[in-house]
This record gives C-alpha cells, structure tokens and sequence, in this order.
C-alpha cells in the first residue's frame, strides 16, 4: 500500500487553522482556509471526518473561504449519547454557521453530507448557495448497503485495528491503494477514543430501516432546493447506481448530474484533480 500523498502536507504554504468551536453542547472541530467572498462547507459522510476533504483544501481555498467539520458523534466532536437523526445534523450546522457569522454558504456533501446539505436547503433556504452532492445519501434503503455500512462500521469502532479499519475504508474505494497507511492511522487514532464505540452506535441509527424511513429525503425537499445542485455520482459507487444521483438532479431546479470515473465513494479523494475543477466551475456560474 502506498502512503503517498501525505494527507497534511498536500496544501503547503496554505494559511489555515484547525481548533474547536462550540456550537450549542457540541464542541466542534473545525478546519478553516481561504478569505474568498463566499464560504463553502465540506461535509464528510456517516462516521466520516474532516480528513475526507484534505486533497481538496487548496484549490477550494484559493478561491472562497473554506470551513470542513466534525459532526456531532464523529471525528474529534463531542461523543453521542443518544441516536442522531437528520433534524440533529441540521440543527448543528444552522449552530455552526451562526457561530461562524455566515448569513449564506455553499454546501458540498458526501454521503451523508449530502443528505444533510438537501435537508438544510429545504429548512433553511436563505442560508444556501449552491450544492454539490457527492455520492448523497438520503433517497435510498437498499437492505444490504445498509446492513454492510452498519457491520463494517460498528466492527472497526468495536475493534479499531488497522484491518478493521482498512476494511471499512476499502469498501469506500474503487482502488485499494486509495487507502493509504495515513488515512488508516488518522482514522484509527479517531476510533480508538474511549467511548467512541458507543457513539458509533447512536450514529448507525441512520443504518436502521424504520429510522431511515422516516428521516428520507422527500421529493419535496429535492424541489425546495433554492438555487441548483450538482450531484456528482462515480463509476463504481458502492452505495447505489448512478441512476439514484440522476433522479436527484432531475428533481432540484436547476439540478445537473455529473460523473466521475475510476473512483468509489469518495470521488473528491480518489479523483481530487476532475472533482476539484468540475466543483469549482460550477459554484463560479
């Protein structure tokens, strides 16, 4: 396996900070760049952290202020003692963005970024940019994806070795190599931490079927997307067909749907170069 690109020596010279912000009984880690005019908020996906967006800091800073974070339960953010359903996701960014000062900013989310961006735009309208969907959750139940994030996940926060956790991160990947010793080490170092185990559980509620259900997107909510949304799906997403991300951006106004090939799950990591351009063109319409 190889260990390069170095996840915090990929954006030399980029001026940025990393430290927690409380955001209500949540205290948030943070990462923040750019002096751009417009911010951009990257969202990782369920049991998920900041460290997803690293090979997209620099190009993204070099043009808007960036700010990537920890949810509630994940990363190095509070622990979770009770589940946490999309309404607690929205919530804490409407927190995070009052905290920050930021009347309105672009969302970019993967997974279950994605889910939470769709969620927001519809509670929060005036709040909203422009979207960008990586491989979004939210609009599927598919029993054995379910069932393989639910095993995967809890099994390397249960037993945080290197191969529990590579295990989790390959089945993200349309290339193994993808996984690199660092990404494992950085996500093993966040695993291991006393309790995470048990708020891993309150994460994967998401995971349950009737929870799910009642938490979907709604074609409503696509429909309140305030001003377009480029869904981005791969070639070889894990989670679902690439068809799942065209009806999405069929049914936001101002919708477009793109694809990147030779990448999984997450396509801003495996692809950061395409994904990089194709993002940063369309937040500049």
């Amino acid at each position: 396996m190889t260990s390069a690109p170095s996840v915090w020596t990929s954006f030399p010279g980029l001026d940025h900070t990393v430290r927690h912000v409380q955001v209500g009984r949540w205290n948030t880690r943070i990462f923040e760049a750019g002096t751009g005019p417009d911010t951009v908020v990257l969202m990782p996906g369920t049991g998920g952290h900041l460290e997803a967006y690293t090979r997209n800091f620099a190009d993204f800073a070099a043009q808007h202020h960036v700010v990537a974070f920890d949810y509630p339960g994940h990363g190095y953010t509070t622990h979770a003692d009770h589940d946490l359903e999309l309404d607690d996701y929205v919530e804490h960014l409407l927190g995070l963005l009052d905290a920050f000062g930021i009347d309105k900013a672009h969302l970019n989310g993967e997974s279950l970024g994605g889910w939470v961006a769709v969620k927001f735009a519809a509670a929060h309208p005036d709040r909203v940019g422009k979207l960008v969907l990586n491989t979004p959750g939210g609009t599927m139940s598919t029993p054995e994806v379910m069932e393989k994030i639910r095993g995967l996940s809890q099994a390397a926060a249960d037993d945080p070795s290197r191969e529990r956790i590579r295990a989790r991160l390959e089945w993200l990947m349309a290339d193994n190599d993808s996984v690199t010793d660092e990404l494992v080490e950085i996500r093993r170092g966040i695993y291991s931490q006393p309790g995470f185990a048990d708020s891993m559980r309150h994460i994967l509620c998401l995971q349950d079927p009737d929870i799910r259900l009642r938490n979907r997107i709604t074609d409503a909510e696509l429909a309140a997307v305030p001003n377009g949304a480029l869904v981005i799906w791969t070639s070889n997403d894990p989670s679902g067909p690439a068809g799942a991300g065209m009806d999405m951006a069929e049914k936001i106004p101002g919708g477009r749907f793109e694809l990147i090939t030779d990448a999984g799950h997450w396509p801003q990591w495996e692809q950061a170069e395409h994904f990089n351009k194709v993002v940063l063109s369309f937040l500049a319409e």
